[in-house]
């Protein structure tokens, strides 16, 4: 299995390919998304094997809703998918989380899209709710919740 590591500053490019593959985005758009990601020191996490990336997690820190972290974006390449690099990329990102001493994860799912809701509740997030029309006109997202708080 590729290994899990944060992205460093000066090697996004391998990255880019994964978001231009699945969302459709120019390559200037992907770099400009990570280079902020960066500069903002979200937490960046690749699953790596030589130089080739087949597995991405993205997640804001942030003080609101009771220090809650957002997942911004967990991605598997194709190929890959199905073979626990999702759920060790996931928990890479809850204990990076956790360390930087968010009380819960936040995340977003095309309400759609029965087989990652069926990802995240099998990893113990809670449904919260839909919201219809939040990201895209026309497109229902479900809102995810992990809580780990004392």
């Amino acid at each position: 299995m590729p290994e899990n590591r944060p992205v460093e500053p000066t090697t996004p490019d391998n990255t880019t390919v994964l978001l231009l593959r699945r969302y459709r985005v120019t390559a200037r758009g992907a770099k400009a998304s990570l280079a902020e990601a960066l500069r903002e020191r979200d937490v960046l996490l690749a699953a790596v094997e030589g130089d080739a990336v087949f597995g991405f997690a993205w997640v804001i820190i942030t003080r609101a809703l009771d220090r809650a972290a957002y997942l911004r974006l967990l991605l598997v390449a194709e190929a890959h998918q199905s073979r626990g690099l999702g759920a060790a990329l996931l928990a890479r990102a809850e204990r990076e989380a956790r360390a930087l001493r968010c009380r819960h994860l936040v995340l977003l799912v095309t309400r759609t899209n029965r087989r990652a809701r069926s990802f995240y509740e099998g990893h113990g997030y809670a449904h919260v709710g839909d919201l219809a029309g939040f990201v895209r006109p026309g497109i229902a997202e479900s809102l995810y919740l992990k809580s780990w708080r004392a």
